[in-house]
């Protein structure tokens, strides 16, 4: 068929069955050179989910497995209070559609699945597909011999600032644990303090706080704005401008108090004021902006992209939180830096314990090589997940560094996971769902 022949059909809509079927597809199937290898066609032969718990924070990671022998990737998918829910959206739906796929045919193989269950969007799906996906990518640096940030472009910078996480009952406590951080070379740290008598967000429970499934946690909004104010004057006096603090409202407040508190906290020039108000609520960030020079972040609940464009692109948040294995892994998360990017929008991606190491390095690869990086939230592994996952990321003086290995670097050793089960099936974590007003009436956790 000539080029006139392809034109004419491609006005009349007319079908190319010689050069497309379903059964052979040239963009799922197509295959590079394998640098003078003489390899077989790649293709996805099997994909798993390892559900382990060594920090005893429910983690689900996928491995994609292909025909060349030894070649695998590892990508994050945890949704820890629904971690069944995803193993399953995984081993009985995804990977019966992704066997025999190419897995180097990374953006294919997600627009596809994206739509594969009509209904999308969803946390479930996001994490299931996120992770097949950043294994995906990890495939691609190991047959391409690279780090996946030298895939995105190179580094922009030699490490990975992050911050730290200090709390405490009172003020002091508070102040003594971001000193300790200081002292351990962090130049940003979150601080969080007790409301006494309250379920406050980012402190530890004592000791016989815990509540059955038929017990509450109790909240209320007013005695927590009037206190945090108190904390950042306290430690702005002691400090002065020696730290970037920070602070995570959890969308714990009604949208009226949390904008009278980014208001009281500006005069301690807090790095941001993370999630002011809840998904639900982001039409107020246009009233908030006039209000106040507090910087914002604001994301990690986010699935979908509507959910966020039009706060980036009429510039209403300063930092993205986006949970990278919510959204749709690395491809997504990866178009969101590009797009805040021009709207000078900085990246802080969402890091805590239940984003497995796995999912720390996607994140640490992608910081390296996004030119409006912002910060990172840090986590110190403990000896158990350094066992489990071979290879995490190293936090040394406040920085995460890369590994120069191929792919995202870091490694799964199943026999040591299979020794940290997730034992409270079903999982639930029954904090969620239990926090309650004096009067009985539900909170946002």
């Amino acid at each position: 068929m000539d080029r006139r022949q392809l034109l004419k059909h491609a006005t009349l809509g007319v079908g190319f069955p010689a050069l497309w079927s379903a059964a052979s597809n040239p963009i799922a199937n197509a295959q590079p050179p394998a640098a003078g290898r003489n390899l077989p066609p790649l293709k996805i032969t099997d994909v798993r989910t390892i559900l382990t718990a060594p920090a005893n924070i429910r983690l689900v990671v996928v491995k994609v497995l292909t025909n060349e022998p030894g070649l695998y990737g590892l990508g994050c998918a945890t949704f820890t209070q629904r971690a069944r829910a995803v193993e399953t959206a995984v081993d009985k739906y995804l990977k019966p559609f992704l066997i025999g796929k190419n897995p180097l045919a990374i953006e294919d193989v997600w627009q596809s699945s994206f739509v594969s269950s009509y209904w999308r969007n969803g946390p479930v799906l996001g994490n299931a597909l996120s992770g097949v996906d950043m294994a995906l990518w990890d495939i691609l640096g190991k047959r391409a011999g690279m780090p996946v940030y030298q895939l995105l472009g190179g580094k922009c910078r030699t490490a990975v600032d992050t911050y730290a996480h200090a709390r405490g009952g009172t003020i002091q406590e508070v102040e003594a644990d971001v000193r300790r951080f200081m002292e351990k070379g962090f130049r940003h740290v979150r601080a969080q303090v007790s409301v006494p008598g309250l379920s406050t967000y980012g402190v530890t429970a004592k000791p016989g706080e815990k509540t059955p499934n038929d017990a509450t946690e109790l909240w209320e909004p007013r005695a927590y704005v009037r206190a945090v104010p108190r904390l950042f004057e306290h430690l702005r006096k002691q400090f002065g401008d020696d730290v970037e603090l920070l602070h995570d409202v959890h969308e714990r407040v009604p949208p009226i108090l949390a904008m009278q508190l980014a208001r009281d906290v500006e005069p301690y020039r807090l790095f941001f004021l993370e999630d002011p108000f809840s998904p639900e609520d982001v039409g107020y960030f246009t009233h908030l902006r006039k209000l106040t020079s507090t910087p914002i972040a604001m994301g990690e609940l986010f699935n979908n992209p509507n959910e966020w464009l039009s706060l980036v692109s009429e510039r209403l948040i300063d930092f993205i939180r986006i949970h990278v294995s919510q959204v749709g892994g690395l491809t997504m998360a990866r178009k969101i830096a590009a797009l805040c990017e021009f709207f000078a929008v900085r990246t802080a991606w969402h890091g805590p314990g239940d984003v497995s190491p796995v999912g720390h390095a996607c994140n640490v690869h992608l910081d390296l090589a996004t030119p409006n990086f912002g910060v990172q939230e840090g986590r110190e592994f403990t000896q158990a997940e350094q066992d489990v996952f071979p290879g995490c990321p190293e936090l040394r003086v406040g920085y995460f560094h890369a590994t120069n290995r191929s792919g995202f670097g870091i490694d799964l050793d199943e026999k040591v996971a299979a020794k940290f089960p997730i034992t409270d099936d079903p999982s639930f974590d029954m904090r969620w769902g239990n926090l309650r007003r004096r009067d009985g009436s539900i909170a946002k956790p």
